[in-house]
């Protein structure tokens, strides 16, 4: 959510970085309904501090028993009573405009964001690791071993679906602990256990509604299935009102998460890359203005260390201005190589959103002044895990129906070294 006092302050930096992300926003029309609004309110107080005076006139008319004065300021409180009624509805019809026109655009880039419509823009700042040699697909790996069942997947629950078996389902709830044990004992978040249905207040406080309805599931009962963690641990201090003590906050959930994909028909169909159910570890961090740069760089390091030390190769990518999510100001892409189809693929972004998001939900701080101000957030997967699962098993696919688990895995799956058909 934008601050409609700096785009009146300052609306060329509103337009060039709209402009940055390809979009031509008509932003004379949202200043003057900000300025239709202003003027409404300002009306508005006019004709309540007149009906004050009239109201007060009218009493010491009765005192002094003028009834023909007392009649005619009776009819002004009732004209003045009528002209509010009106400008009520038109200050709530322009309130409601200007909420609609703010909330539907997005966070403006920051400047050492490159400048690009799409990923073709996005510009390789960092790469970790030797690309390992070409290995099967991960379906073709996991159908192999008898672990990764699509088939029934499909019978339950229809396309884009997956059911994992045996020690492959182990790998996965194994990999959600390592992650969790690694960002809560070693990175210092706090650990949450969320709801995965919120209301429709949450979905808008990070920017998933109303521009994204379409891409997400809706209950019958009005309740949005999460699409990610950071809907319900950054709305954890929406309408809030902290103290400078209280920050920064860091938080870290594990959760199933649930998309449409309604934009990526065709894309991705087979395996687990693009589900529209799927585990992840979530960080979000809500920090001072003045520090969320360098807790950008920190959630990226929190987020590599996971990456590190499953040694898997990847790179990280910083997203061009069209390429950047809605609520983001800087985005880094971790790019994972996965061999089977000899590429990289993201595996986390981590995001600074500037104010946008504590705007949206109602949450300010108070600085070291006394002053209210809101506080920044951020967001990162640490990480997907079911494509850390894809990345394990094309990374450490050793042929003949054997995966190699790595060894920060073992403990967490009772010393075993290996899966699959002779493990």
């Amino acid at each position: 959510m934008h601050d409609i006092n700096k785009i009146r302050e300052n609306k060329n930096l509103f337009i060039q970085g709209w402009e940055k992300r390809g979009l031509q926003v008509d932003i004379d029309n949202i200043l003057d309904i900000d300025k239709d609004l202003r003027k409404t309110i300002t009306d508005l107080q006019e004709l309540q501090t007149k009906r004050n005076d009239a109201s007060k006139l009218i009493g010491k008319a009765k005192q002094e028993a003028d009834d023909s004065r007392v009649s005619k300021l009776s009819k002004d409180v009732q004209n003045f009573k009528k002209r509010m009624q009106d400008l009520e509805e038109s200050k709530l019809l322009l309130s409601s405009n200007l909420k609609d026109q703010l909330s539907s655009l997005p966070n403006i880039p920051h400047d050492d964001v490159p400048e690009g419509l799409d990923e073709n823009s996005n510009i390789q700042i960092k790469e970790f690791g030797n690309k390992t040699k070409p290995s099967p697909n991960h379906f073709e790996i996991g159908e192999e071993i008898g672990m990764l069942d699509f088939e029934s997947a499909v019978k339950l629950s229809g396309s884009r679906f997956s059911i994992l078996k045996k020690d492959l389902a182990l790998m996965e709830r194994s990999l959600a602990n390592f992650m969790i044990d690694q960002h809560v004992n070693i990175n210092g978040y706090d650990e949450v256990s969320v709801p995965y249905l919120v209301k429709d207040d949450a979905m808008f406080g990070t920017g998933q509604l109303p521009k994204f309805s379409d891409d997400q599931f809706k209950t019958e009962d009005g309740f949005w299935l999460i699409p990610t963690a950071e809907v319900p641990l950054t709305n954890l201090v929406s309408n809030s009102n902290l103290q400078v003590s209280d920050l920064p906050i860091r938080y870290v959930a594990y959760t199933q998460c649930f998309r449409k994909e309604a934009g990526a028909a065709g894309k991705d169909t087979k395996g687990l890359i693009r589900l529209h159910q799927f585990p992840k570890v979530e960080l979000v961090s809500i920090v001072k203005p003045e520090s969320s740069i360098d807790e950008l760089e920190r959630l990226l390091s929190c987020a590599e260390g996971i990456l590190k030390s499953l040694e898997l190769p990847y790179r990280v990518m910083i997203l061009s201005s069209g390429d950047m999510g809605f609520s983001a100001v800087k985005t880094y892409d971790l790019e994972v190589w996965l061999p089977g189809q000899n590429l990289y693929r993201e595996i986390s972004s981590c995001s600074l959103c500037s104010d946008f998001q504590s705007r949206r939900m109602n949450t300010k701080f108070k600085d070291n002044n006394n002053k209210k101000i809101h506080p920044h957030t951020l967001n990162g997967s640490g990480l997907a895990v079911g494509r850390t699962l894809v990345a394990i098993l094309e990374n450490y696919y050793e042929g003949n129906g054997v995966v190699r688990v790595p060894d920060v895995l073992q403990p967490y799956m009772s010393g075993m070294k290996k899966i699959g058909l002779k493990s």
